[in-house]
């Protein structure tokens, strides 16, 4: 694989009790890439993602991630070296835990702060990402993870994978359940990550193209487990591909970096 090839994913497939969640897709991210990834409920968007964040084993196919061939390498070290961002890790952590021990846990991608020794610069670190998302000292960094709002949750849960330093960042659905005023903080944010040369190569999921940040250089869109369409984001996100793959007639809208789609009047 291409030292610039993160994930290269060759007629992947993921079938369960006879049904296939995704079929047939290949896809390639390189390095610097910023993708995503759309499609309608059940289209195979977070099976995809699970695939190529060695979460989740393919039934068919070939995958390589950062390098490694699924198979061939130890999927817990693998891990270790992508960032999720989803509502799976945010209930595994316990709500007790201090949002600056939350972005703390993402140093060895782990679920609790006493599993490691973290240093001064460690917790340093922490602080100056909670303070680049707009939060931060100590009134902020020692509140509980379980007490802050939906909005407050989502940007420690995208600061504590940057504190990995991670090779890959996903991202599933971050913006879903935020309110108007969440979900433009956060959008910015991720605005600003993609157009910062050191964060590497993200993918990012969503029902909403309103959800998708200025920067994002790629899309992809799925349907009912196949890839309808992917490549530079200009060319993907038109009214006929959008259309195509969720089953309704839009007018797709680009300006100031955003996106918007609208079903187009009768």
């Amino acid at each position: 694989m291409s030292s610039d090839i993160l994930i290269r994913a060759d007629g992947v497939s993921v079938v369960r009790d006879g049904t296939a969640l995704i079929e047939d897709i290949t896809w390639e991210v390189r390095a610097g890439e910023r993708w995503a990834l759309l499609g309608p409920n059940g289209s195979g968007k977070t099976t995809l993602l699970r695939v190529v964040g060695s979460a989740l084993w393919p039934t068919r196919g070939v995958v390589e991630i950062l390098g490694e061939r699924l198979g061939c390498v130890d999927m817990r070290v693998l891990r270790q070296r992508i960032a999720t961002v989803s509502a799976s890790i945010s209930r595994s952590l316990r709500p007790e835990l201090s949002a600056l021990d939350v972005v703390l846990t993402g140093r060895y991608a782990v679920l609790e702060t006493w599993w490691h020794e973290f240093s001064t610069d460690d917790r340093a670190e922490a602080d100056r990402l909670l303070r680049r998302a707009g939060f931060g000292g100590d009134s902020f960094d020692g509140r509980s993870f379980g007490l802050l709002s939906e909005g407050e949750r989502q940007q420690v849960l995208l600061a504590r994978a940057l504190m990995g330093r991670p090779e890959l960042l996903l991202m599933d659905e971050p913006a879903a359940g935020l309110d108007l005023g969440a979900r433009e903080r956060l959008v910015g944010r991720l605005s600003a990550l993609a157009d910062d040369p050191s964060v590497p190569a993200l993918v990012l999921v969503t029902h909403h193209l309103e959800e998708i940040p200025a920067g994002m250089t790629h899309a992809a869109l799925l349907r009912d487990g196949s890839m309808v369409a992917s490549g530079p984001v200009d060319d993907v996100l038109t009214s006929s591909v959008v259309s195509d793959a969720f089953g309704i007639d839009v007018a797709v809208e680009h300006s100031d970096g955003r996106w918007t789609a609208r079903a187009e009047r009768r």
